[in-house]
């Protein structure tokens, strides 16, 4: 008697099974280009807040040391930039040298428009990649998120 042996089906994840993880799992209403395969969704319920790699880097350590936990981070190496997926709950600045120096700081507040997430298809125009995915619904106050990025950034002194 000869032995054939099983091996399980090998997992391939696709557009449609990824978009169906974020809709389920992290509650993101995410939709796919099915020309492109490029996953995303209209900011609303969901904001970002894109700022530099180095400056990212130093807003997630100080949110991982304060406990805010998972952090969605979406990374951008081409453009060496990370968005943190957030609660969209920024009020607007009303200080003009505070919006400046965030501006000059390459930080950007996504309040509307699409947001860009991973995909498992190959992307030749726009990378993106998973600095911290997202695997719940949670998302990282917007206002919280903002006030590391103030704090990180040189010149901010306590108040």
């Amino acid at each position: 008697m000869t032995q054939t042996s099983t091996s399980p089906t090998a997992y391939t994840e696709t557009p449609e099974s990824r978009c169906e993880f974020y809709r389920r799992t992290c509650r993101l209403p995410t939709v796919i280009d099915p020309q492109t395969g490029r996953i995303t969704m209209k900011a609303g319920r969901v904001g970002a807040v894109m700022m530099p790699t180095g400056l990212a880097q130093r807003v997630k350590n100080t949110l991982d040391v304060r406990g805010v936990a998972p952090l969605p981070i979406i990374g951008h190496p081409r453009a060496d930039m990370w968005t943190f997926l957030i609660r969209p709950d920024i009020r607007p600045i009303g200080d003009p040298a505070e919006v400046a120096r965030l501006r000059r700081a390459r930080v950007v507040v996504i309040r509307d428009g699409d947001i860009g997430l991973p995909s498992p298809v190959p992307d030749a125009v726009m990378v993106r990649t998973w600095v911290s995915p997202a695997i719940s619904a949670f998302q990282p106050s917007g206002s919280v998120v903002l006030e590391c990025a103030r704090a990180c950034l040189p010149g901010q002194y306590p108040r």
